[in-house]
């Protein structure tokens, strides 16, 4: 049996790495196989790829630059890893996929849906997560939560203008992908979001 392929989006500082770790101990506790990836990386080359991307010192880089070496580390991650975990019966749980392109790069930096859903479709085949948790808070109020950005990486140190429109591609990719992407109000404490969060999965998915 095909193994579920779960994704978890959001503007920065919305807690998605503390739902991804609670996430990763509740399957470990009850001895469910699974995997645990980060987008860009997961591989030794597409943690090189996202040194790349990251460092402050690459601030030339442009968008479209940007949006295909995240597609080259992807890809690698996908053959090298995902797809062979799936095809194990392996839960895959990605923090960042596809979608955080369609936010960062199609809406951010303007590269708009079309070159962005031909890049994804060429990277990816019919690799689609069966379920994506969008935690949703807008940039302001996770910044603010958060403490600020992180200046000593490239993407999280932009304006809050730019993260103010990854924020409206990541509801415009909502809306188009109902079936798929579950909106979950990540404003509510820790716990609150969890609750969200494994009640969803349990539903949608074969974790248990």
């Amino acid at each position: 049996m095909k193994g579920s392929f779960i994704t978890f989006e959001g503007c920065e500082g919305v807690g998605k790495t503390t739902q991804v770790d609670r996430l990763r101990r509740y399957l470990d506790e009850s001895g469910q196989k699974a995997l645990f990836l980060r987008e860009p990386g997961g591989t030794a080359i597409s943690e090189k790829i996202r040194a790349m991307i990251l460092s402050k010192e690459n601030d030339k880089m442009n968008g479209k630059c940007e949006a295909l070496l995240y597609s080259a580390a992807r890809a690698q991650l996908l053959g090298e890893v995902v797809a062979p975990a799936l095809e194990d019966g392996t839960t895959v749980v990605c923090d960042r996929f596809t979608d955080s392109t369609f936010a960062y790069q199609g809406a951010a930096r303007g590269l708009g849906t079309d070159f962005i859903d031909a890049l994804n479709r060429l990277t990816c085949g019919d690799i689609v997560p069966d379920l994506t948790i969008f935690l949703d808070m807008p940039p302001r109020k996770a910044f603010a939560r958060k403490g600020g950005a992180d200046k000593n990486d490239r993407l999280e140190s932009q304006s809050i203008e730019f993260h103010e429109k990854v924020y409206a591609g990541y509801k415009e990719v909502a809306s188009m992908y109902p079936q798929r992407i579950v909106c979950i109000d990540a404003s509510k404490d820790a716990d609150g979001v969890w609750e969200d969060v494994i009640a969803v999965i349990r539903a949608r998915t074969r974790v248990r």
